[in-house]
């Protein structure tokens, strides 16, 4: 099955929590989730309330589904500034390597491996993914309308099932919500490659303490 690019045109489901989520069918996306303990709540919330702060001086609601879609109309400098405000931040304070990072330790990193390679090929096409200490980042095309978040909350559950009982523990793993974009093009779909690539050296990270992979061209 061939996978499409973001269609401004093309049905869209959207849902919202403290991230939006946006699905459109069979398309391309990247997908970050991260451990409970990846961002301390009170930095968390702070960005969130910036973010609401951001968008209101832009005469946007953030209480609307659709926010995004007004933010994607916006001026480019004002776009440009809300990626490096927001969503580069975002991804820089998970970087940062907060919380235990159980995922260092290799037989944990490798559930997290075998299980988004259990159904590539499937339901989905992986490109390319990274195992991080503390988060996970998956760009991959997806089939159907709609699979994209229950797909990552199948993810979630059973690698969290798996890591919580090599660990002896219980209850809450990841966080709940997940990041998620509709990759645009080829080139941003070339440039989420690389950043998943390039993640690990950016975090300092040393071998073994990660997993990542990228299809070949």
């Amino acid at each position: 099955m061939d996978f499409r690019f973001f269609d401004p045109g093309a049905k869209t489901e959207i849902s919202q929590g403290s991230l939006p989520h946006w699905e459109q069918a069979n398309a391309y996306y990247f997908i970050t989730w991260r451990t409970a303990d990846s961002i301390p709540a009170d930095v968390f919330e702070k960005w969130h309330a910036e973010r609401c702060t951001w968008l209101r001086d832009h005469g946007i609601d953030p209480t609307l589904e659709d926010w995004q879609r007004e933010v994607e109309m916006l001026p480019e400098r004002d776009h440009r500034e809300f990626y490096r405000l927001f969503t580069a931040k975002w991804h820089g304070m998970l970087d940062e390597c907060h919380g235990e990072c159980v995922l260092k330790q290799p037989r944990l990193s490798e559930i997290v491996e075998e299980n988004l390679r259990h159904m590539d090929g499937e339901k989905y096409q992986l490109e390319a993914f990274v195992v991080m200490p503390n988060h996970v980042h998956v760009l991959a095309g997806i089939r159907g309308r709609g699979e994209m978040q229950s797909l990552c909350r199948n993810w979630k559950r059973y690698t969290a099932g798996r890591i919580n009982a090599l660990l002896g523990k219980s209850g809450q793993f990841w966080q709940w919500e997940s990041f998620d974009h509709v990759v645009r093009s080829l080139a941003s779909l070339e440039k989420f490659k690389k950043y998943i690539l390039d993640n690990p050296v950016k975090a300092r990270l040393k071998a073994g303490e990660f997993r990542a992979w990228a299809k070949p061209k």
